[in-house]
């Protein structure tokens, strides 16, 4: 006999990996403000050699990508699910899903182009 009473769960089926990936962005977050910070206490602040050295290493830099691509990543998590539950309108939940992942990717590239220059 089947059971007619169950609900079949439809959609994209985010709900797992999203909050998987906003665990693992907010460990590399985590992680960059602790070194960051780590610096800040070794060096005894920040003058401008200091802060071009800390800045000049590769690992650093890195980091610091990684850091901004978790960020953005993120970001792009909480706002598409938010656009999904309140926006309802489809095509202006699309334009604005639209506009937000333009400006991640701007984002992104505008990152590689300060920490590689």
């Amino acid at each position: 006999m089947v059971d007619l009473t169950a609900k079949h769960v439809v959609g994209a089926h985010y709900g797992l990996r999203d909050w998987l990936v906003q665990r693992i962005t907010a460990v590399v977050m985590v992680v960059w403000v602790v070194t960051f910070l780590g610096a800040l206490l070794y060096y005894g602040g920040f003058d401008q050699a200091s802060w071009r050295a800390l800045w000049a290493t590769p690992g650093f830099r890195l980091l610091s990508f990684a850091f901004l691509v978790s960020v953005l990543w993120h970001a792009w998590i909480g706002v598409r699910n938010i656009a999904m539950d309140y926006i309802k309108p489809t095509w202006i939940r699309l334009t604005f899903q639209s506009a937000v992942a333009t400006a991640l990717v701007l984002y992104l590239g505008w990152t590689i182009q300060v920490l590689w220059r």
